[in-house]
């Protein structure tokens, strides 16, 4: 799966790996293939995103398998005049 569109945009602030040109970068998709290009000197690279990692459950942390132990109570006040 790509992460750009198939249009050509240019990234700000990128710099070129080959001839350090700023605001030069342009980046795309092509047959389900990220890439970034240099509109300055033609260099081409494929890019490679790592698979997103998933979070570890800790005990601080929320998912929606958690069942609550919550419990209702009714809390009950005895009358005014008994001898407690």
């Amino acid at each position: 799966m790509s992460t750009y569109s198939t249009t050509k945009r240019f990234l700000a602030g990128a710099i070129c790996p080959r001839c350090e040109a700023a605001d030069a970068i342009v980046v795309y998709s092509r047959d389900e293939r990220d890439f970034r290009e240099c509109v300055d000197c033609g260099f081409i690279d494929e890019m490679h995103f790592a698979p997103q990692a998933q979070e570890l459950d800790t005990r601080v942390s929320e998912s929606a398998e958690d069942t609550s132990d919550e419990q209702v109570v009714k809390i009950l006040s005895f009358p005014s005049g008994s001898s407690r």
